[in-house]
């Protein structure tokens, strides 16, 4: 069984392709017809394999064994068999001359490809596999404070912490956040970068060395410029926070969202210095629906626009008309029956009620016959939140109070 295939205008054997040669000088106009044959293939016919034709014979008729005919152009005069083979491989010609054996044609495996590992990137910010999945996170600074946050499920830890002490040199003076993260953890980031200086700065502005009488004041603008300024990074996601601000033997605890602070006094009697900020609460709800908003019940939680479970915090550009980044403000002064304070994210709150996080921190805080070990008590507090059942990333921090008396 046989059959004639004529190509003609083939970009491959045409004499214009780069493949060959560009100059037309070269190759001749005149066709030539060249008869191959494939012994790899099997034909009924006993005559199927054939050997390659010389020129002479592609110019008279065709034999009928040919399973195949080719319209090729004529060889370039002045080149040698073997330097016509090399054009379609030096070592995959058809044919080195007119007795030379026939050989098939084979193409090589082409070489491995290197591709190199580039670091993981979002928004244009390269992230290290490191920071990608960072499980853990802990600080301490003896006698002052100490910080445990732990991943939960989510694929990234989205809370974040600051914390400054000895500030303008006086060691009265300190700031401590913590800092939930949603939508991702770049809201967490930059409260966690900015708020404390903007808190700073409002407070070195408006409020004078005699007195805090504009403190609230000064607490509120640094929330809301350090949420105008997130909002201009066009970037999602939001964060709650809590703050405390200690200054001249007073404490000032802010929050926006539901982490929350609690204080340790005389005898370990817990007492909440905020309260989280849900759409559950009824004056939220108020608020939210005489702005045009709504609270709506989905899956067991109450949820502004049926979306977030928090109604304040910072960030949120989707829901900015509902979710404001105005704090609650609490100042109290520092007593001597003051032991210390908690700020957790909800991933603790969750799980673990106010009195049994005092319990629990107070004998590692104290100390005793030993030394105090109050990142011990965090990691306590945080192992039994998990212990239980949290799946949320989980952050404490525990502030002593005794050195800013």
């Amino acid at each position: 069984m046989s059959c004639s295939v004529a190509v003609s205008s083939s970009p491959v054997f045409s004499p214009s392709s780069s493949l060959f040669c560009n100059k037309p000088s070269i190759l001749s106009q005149s066709p030539e017809t060249l008869n191959l044959s494939l012994s790899h293939v099997k034909f009924p016919s006993s005559s199927s394999s054939s050997s390659l034709s010389s020129p002479t014979t592609a110019q008279s008729s065709p034999s009928p064994s040919s399973p195949f005919r080719f319209r090729l152009q004529k060889q370039p005069t002045g080149l040698s068999s073997s330097s016509s083979s090399s054009l379609l491989g030096s070592d995959q010609a058809l044919g080195s001359g007119s007795g030379s054996p026939q050989t098939i044609l084979k193409r090589k495996r082409p070489g491995k490809l290197d591709i190199p590992v580039a670091a993981m990137s979002f928004a244009g910010v390269a992230m290290t596999p490191r920071e990608i999945r960072r499980d853990e996170l802990e600080e301490e600074r003896e006698g002052s404070y100490s910080v445990y946050c732990k991943r939960g499920r989510r694929e990234a830890m989205e809370d974040r912490f600051s914390a400054v002490i000895n500030f303008h040199g006086d060691q009265k003076q300190a700031f401590f956040g913590v800092f939930d993260g949603h939508g991702g953890a770049k809201a967490a980031e930059f409260a966690a970068e900015n708020l404390d200086k903007n808190i700073l700065e409002e407070v070195t502005r408006r409020v004078d060395d005699d007195g805090d009488h504009e403190i609230e004041e000064a607490i509120k603008r640094g929330y809301l410029n350090t949420d105008s300024e997130f909002l201009k990074e066009d970037v999602r996601g939001g964060s709650c926070c809590v703050t405390a601000l200690i200054r001249n033997g007073n404490l000032v605890v802010s929050n926006a969202g539901d982490c929350r602070a609690v204080m340790s006094s005389a005898g370990g009697l817990a007492k909440a210095l905020t309260s989280d900020h849900r759409p559950s609460r009824e004056d939220e709800k108020n608020r939210i629906e005489t702005l045009g908003g709504y609270v709506d019940l989905c899956h067991g939680m109450w949820r502004v626009q049926g979306s977030l479970a928090v109604s304040r915090g910072i960030g949120d550009r989707h829901l900015k008309q509902w979710v404001i980044a105005e704090p609650e403000t609490k100042v109290l002064e520092i007593k001597p029956e003051h032991e210390f304070v908690i700020l957790a994210s909800d991933g603790l709150w969750d799980k673990v009620s106010n009195q049994e996080a005092v319990d629990i921190a107070r004998p590692f805080c104290l100390g005793g016959m030993d030394a105090p070990k109050p990142m011990m008590a965090c990691k306590k507090l945080v192992e039994l939140s998990v212990s239980r059942g949290s799946i949320d990333d989980i952050s404490v921090m525990l502030i002593q109070l005794g050195r800013y008396i």
